[in-house]
């Protein structure tokens, strides 16, 4: 099979958890007989300070062009740090979602047996956690117009938006994943104020009866964010829109006990993204010491959801569980034993795909 990527390494610890997992794509390509042939470019803060653009076209030419992109993360405290900027990384982030038709972002979330103990919560709410958080990725909030301030800049607007056609299309996604699991889909909005939830609600009750097969209950977005943290087993595919979705699937990170350790796709009309959940870890770049584990299951899920190869997506998760069983991990999740750099991790699991 040829496999034809995009890489996107990105800002801060991007570089370094790309390689590894781009190491370990090629390992596994080896292994199954797969041709890759892949691309780099530059999006986020790396391309602004190289173009002035956080999206270059070029970069969107080499993603249209590919099968699938491996990103890696993006941001600076430059840009943070300075609210007048007009142009940010993350506009680089929003832009490659819309240009790409990215409507839906999955977020797995489940356990690890030899990191229970370092999640937030007690060992018996988290052992057993196996959810997917399902969220509209392209319209909502981060993308309504108008949006701005005021001219004396003391006061700011955002409009949130969303059409039927964007939730229907989600929604259907969101029972496809639950027809395939454990048959339960938890619609999360906030029906009883905003107008855009109430139309995700009528939309998902319209929906319903089409899988009688697959439960469905309605939530509000306070009480998911309590029930995740009182009763994350009782979650099977979670679907929400953009901006509750991105603060439930960070607060659902935690469960595993480390944000280094989620993997992520975005999908939709074009190329899809497969992408760890954290961010670009400034203050870690360079210094070989950042989690890759989490990029590396991005890889599997760019076998599994891009070229339909779900037995390498399981060779790489069981690399991945190998080396967590063998203590070779990062210093974020040593817990006080050894800790091993980030290449050395790659490099590891890399070996360990050989022998099988």
């Amino acid at each position: 099979m040829k496999l034809n990527i995009a890489v996107l390494a990105g800002d801060g610890i991007g570089p370094e958890i790309v390689k590894q997992a781009l190491d370990v794509t090629k390992a596994v390509c080896e292994k199954f007989g797969h041709e890759l042939t892949y691309k780099e470019g530059i999006v986020g803060a790396c391309a602004i300070r190289q173009t002035g653009n956080p999206y270059p076209d070029e970069t969107h030419k080499i993603c249209m062009e590919s099968d699938a992109v491996l990103f890696g993360a993006i941001g600076s405290p430059e840009f943070d740090n300075n609210p007048n900027a007009k142009v940010r990384p993350e506009q680089g982030l929003l832009k490659m979602r819309k240009n790409l038709g990215l409507y839906a972002n999955i977020r797995p979330v489940s356990t690890f047996p030899s990191l229970i103990h370092k999640s937030p919560l007690r060992a018996d709410l988290v052992n057993g956690a196996d959810f997917v958080c399902i969220r509209e990725l392209t319209g909502g909030m981060y993308f309504g117009r108008p949006q701005g301030r005021s001219e004396d800049g003391n006061t700011a607007y955002d409009t949130c938006v969303y059409t039927r056609e964007e939730v229907e299309r989600i929604l259907h996604l969101a029972y496809k994943f639950a027809g395939q699991r454990r048959k339960k889909v938890t619609v999360v909005d906030k029906a009883n104020v905003i107008a855009t939830s109430r139309l995700w609600r009528q939309i998902a009750q319209e929906i319903a009866p089409q899988y009688p097969e697959i439960e469905t209950e309605f939530m509000f977005v306070d009480n998911a964010a309590m029930r995740i943290i009182q009763w994350p087993k009782s979650f099977d595919v979670l679907v929400t829109e953009n901006l509750f979705g991105d603060i439930l699937t960070d607060e659902a990170s935690v469960i595993t006990g480390s944000l280094g350790m989620l993997p992520s796709a975005s999908i939709g009309l074009h190329t899809s993204v497969f992408e760890p959940i954290h961010g670009s870890y400034p203050q870690a770049a360079g210094k070989n010491i950042a989690n890759p584990l989490a990029t590396i299951l991005s890889s599997a899920l760019m076998f599994e959801y891009a070229f339909n190869r779900t037995e390498e997506a399981t060779v790489i998760r069981q690399a991945v569980t190998a080396s967590m069983d063998a203590g070779i991990v990062t210093e974020d999740i040593a817990d006080g034993a050894t800790a091993y750099s980030t290449s050395e991790v790659g490099e590891w699991i890399v070996k360990f795909i050989h022998a099988l």
